[in-house]
């Protein structure tokens, strides 16, 4: 009992910190279930029920808005906590920042915009011989380009002069891998990297404390008799 009362505003700290960020850990369980659910299917149902949720070419022909959505509630590659951990310290840090509208407003526009453009090249790339028919069935699920328009928006949460090497470092992660492997997937990283930076109007506003103020203002009050 001693061990529980002397953890309580710690654990309250980080239940708090949680309720704080409501879209961040609805949509990180709604991965855990998928996650597991992901699990229990053998490789070859796993492939083609994936594709099924794809935004790839020939899936968003026929039903754009249902793959959008579909495709950011899976995990393709990667483990689920290591996605709770990024999830922790950049879905979170924004939401907190920005309320949730806006930070959703990021995220879905990074998901969204990148998906969109990156596929479009890809089809130019088929069209003109650069990629083969084959790429229009390209599986193509997973949360990375909404995660990357989030982290990219972080730079303006983040205090000068620390910003300009915190948007070094993110331009660098996400662009090196564009000019080494100019994939389409890449391309769309980097350009949710872009959509991320041009979501500055939404932050102009943005008045909340960072997050690691506000957890420490809530776990001093916690500890006040």
């Amino acid at each position: 009992m001693g061990i529980l009362r002397a953890t309580r505003p710690a654990r309250q700290a980080v239940l708090a910190y949680i309720r704080g960020a409501p879209g961040t850990y609805i949509w990180l369980a709604i991965l855990f279930v998928t996650t597991v659910a992901m699990h229990h299917m053998s490789p070859e149902f796993e492939q083609d029920f994936l594709r099924q949720r794809s935004t790839n070419i020939h899936e968003l022909s026929k039903n754009p808005v249902r793959v959008l959505i579909s495709s950011a509630l899976w995990i393709d590659g990667g483990t689920w906590l290591s996605y709770a951990v990024l999830y922790t310290v950049f879905h979170a840090t924004a939401e907190h920042w920005l309320g949730t509208a806006r930070w959703l407003a990021v995220a879905a526009g990074a998901h969204v915009m990148a998906t969109l453009i990156s596929e479009g090249v890809l089809a130019l790339a088929i069209h003109h011989g650069a990629a083969p028919p084959s790429s229009v069935n390209t599986l193509d699920v997973g949360v990375s380009y909404a995660l990357a328009g989030v982290i990219a928006v972080l730079t303006y949460w983040v205090p000068a002069p620390w910003r300009y090497a915190y948007l070094l470092v993110v331009i660098a992660v996400y662009g090196t891998p564009l000019i080494t492997g100019r994939t389409f997937t890449d391309l769309g990283h980097f350009t949710s990297v872009l959509i991320g930076l041009a979501c500055y109007p939404l932050t102009r506003s943005a008045v909340r404390p960072a997050p690691a103020r506000w957890a420490v203002r809530r776990f001093r009050r916690s500890r006040t008799p």
